[in-house]
């Protein structure tokens, strides 16, 4: 009878806490990187912004526009993974495993070595496109046969068409030098160098996925103790794998053409988050809403600090130093 108040009483203090945490970490994300800023600068560049002041200048036209970047892809890819987790009961379960990060991957190359593409507004369709083609795949092939998209199918499913993209991908950029410089640093995964223009194109899509993801976590819960006990309770589990699958495409899809194949927050924060709420995915997903940018904005705020006035990205530096030249995971970047 007390632990339905008690539990909700924890999460009265837990959710303002989790909003309290994610300004805290977007205010330093703010303020720190080669250029130190004080606090006040910061307010003023937000809220009285002053064109002649050089250090307002960084924060409102470089270090906010990548904040929000960080704060729209940590939130997309962690609740891509809760959901993911959630669906196919794999506790390695990420986007990754139903072939989004590659699909992208794979597809905006493709646009650098056939068009010429060159700019994030100019791909971020391509990988979001690149994201839905290859998760669609990889249900198809995982719904063939008896028992349909079962969860060791899909992450079978998943993993072969990864390593079929990866390499399709890996060959393109060994033809062409032109689309390995074009495409590395997209590639390490990174919230610098992007706009606001490419998350205003994505938000529409992305604030329906979150949404439609909140939703289901009631539904996610049924279906994380198996297809069968959810069928028993009434449940329609196909049509709950569809529209999760349709909102991991929509977020995870979204994030990777925002910020790349950033692997381990759509991994980690689901994990960290049901150690500190317990195995309810509608807590998972709402709780993984504020930790993912948490997360993204942290790691990209100790990249920015712990290689200066140089930066070390967020996401997979060591992909960009395989293909040829690690200034493809650290740039110099002043100021920011």
């Amino acid at each position: 009878m007390r632990a339905g108040p008690l539990l909700m009483g924890r999460h009265l203090v837990g959710v303002p806490a989790a909003v309290a945490l994610l300004v805290i970490v977007a205010g330093l994300s703010l303020r720190y990187g080669a250029l130190d800023i004080d606090t006040a600068t910061v307010w003023n560049a937000v809220w009285d912004y002053d064109r002649g002041d050089h250090a307002q200048i960084v924060v409102r036209e470089l270090r906010l526009h990548r904040t929000i970047i960080g704060i729209i892809a940590g939130a997309s890819f962690a609740v891509a993974g809760a959901l993911t987790q959630g669906v196919t009961r794999n506790p390695l379960g990420a986007p990754g495993i139903l072939g989004t990060n590659a699909g992208a991957a794979f597809a905006v190359v493709t646009a650098i070595y056939i068009a010429g593409i060159a700019t994030p507004a100019g791909y971020v369709w391509f990988a979001f496109a690149g994201a839905l083609g290859a998760t669609v795949l990889v249900y198809a092939i995982a719904s063939a046969g008896a028992g349909g998209a079962s969860p060791v199918k899909l992450a079978l499913a998943g993993a072969v068409i990864s390593a079929l993209l990866g390499s399709w991908t890996a060959a393109l950029l060994l033809l062409d030098v032109a689309t390995l410089d074009q495409a590395r640093f997209w590639l390490a995964g990174s919230i610098s160098g992007r706009g606001t223009a490419e998350a205003l194109l994505l938000l529409p899509i992305v604030a329906v996925a979150m949404i439609a993801a909140l939703v289901l976590g009631r539904h996610v819960n049924a279906l994380s103790l198996g297809a069968e006990v959810a069928a028993g309770l009434g449940q329609r589990t196909n049509v709950v794998r569809a529209a999760s699958g349709l909102a991991v495409v929509a977020l995870a899809g979204s994030a990777v053409a925002l910020a790349g194949p950033v692997a381990f927050v759509g991994l980690a924060v689901p994990h960290i988050v049901r150690s500190l709420v317990g195995p309810d995915y509608r807590w998972i997903i709402l709780y993984s809403l504020f930790a993912g940018p948490c997360l993204l904005l942290g790691a990209d705020v100790i990249g920015r600090r712990i290689v200066a006035p140089q930066e070390l990205q967020g996401g997979n530096p060591e992909l960009a130093a395989a293909s040829g030249d690690l200034r493809g995971g650290r740039r110099r970047v002043p100021g920011r």
